[in-house]
């Protein structure tokens, strides 16, 4: 006859160590941010070194410290600078948004070892991932260069665009979209353009407005919701 005690001992162990309770965690809500490590001194500043990305108000003097990239010298290409409101669906100004991007350089190759296509070298001077805070009116700011055409599918050409990820609160995964260019080589055989509705087209291109800087205006929902692509 055996005790309780000896049919606990007995039974298969139940534990936070347990392989049997791991699994992949459940999505959870993104932000608001710490400033101290996310949106990083110079991390909106592809080509330079400003303090582009972070929100400097947001820290302690004394905190704000970290360093910019080390890397020397402007990358290959055309210097532009892409900026734009993140709105809610009420199309108010988020103030505590995060946008990333990840892009192309000039000569439409990524920062891959994956991406070794032809005689064309990797711009050493060019990462291509970017990361910015939306500042106090809901505007992200990013200094970039103008990205050249990548393949997409069945051996086409895509037209020049920036891959843009958002981050804010209440929403569980980031969602992802792309920033085209107005009047950019390509843009009316994009495959993936295409795939847009053309009444919605507009969501995805950005317009230069007087003062040379690209600007797209990203609506996560409501009236002129920005397309947003499935993961």
């Amino acid at each position: 006859m055996t005790t309780d005690l000896e049919t606990r001992n007995a039974a298969p162990r139940q534990d936070n160590l347990d392989p049997l309770l791991f699994g992949q965690t459940p999505s959870q809500t993104v932000g608001p941010f710490f400033h101290y490590g996310l949106p990083w001194k110079g991390g909106a500043d592809l080509v330079g070194k400003s303090d582009m990305g972070a929100r400097p108000e947001l820290f302690p003097a004394d905190h704000y410290v970290l360093a910019t990239s080390g890397v020397t010298g402007t990358p290959q290409g055309e210097t532009i600078e892409i900026a734009g409101c993140v709105r809610d669906g009420k199309g108010e100004p988020i103030v505590d948004a995060m946008i990333e991007i990840w892009q192309a350089n000039a000569a439409g190759r990524y920062r891959s070892d994956d991406d070794a296509r032809g005689d064309i070298a990797i711009d050493q001077l060019f990462v291509g991932f970017g990361r910015a805070s939306t500042d106090e009116s809901g505007i992200y700011r990013f200094r970039t260069i103008m990205p050249g055409r990548v393949p997409g599918p069945g051996n086409s050409l895509q037209a020049p665009h920036i891959a843009v990820s958002v981050f804010g609160r209440g929403l569980l995964k980031r969602l992802a979209t792309r920033l085209y260019f107005a009047g950019a080589d390509g843009n009316e055989l994009d495959p993936i353009l295409a795939l847009v509705p053309e009444e919605r087209r507009d969501t995805l291109i950005a317009q230069k407005n007087a003062e040379g800087i690209w600007w797209l205006d990203i609506r996560i929902q409501g009236d002129r919701e920005t397309v947003f692509f499935d993961l």
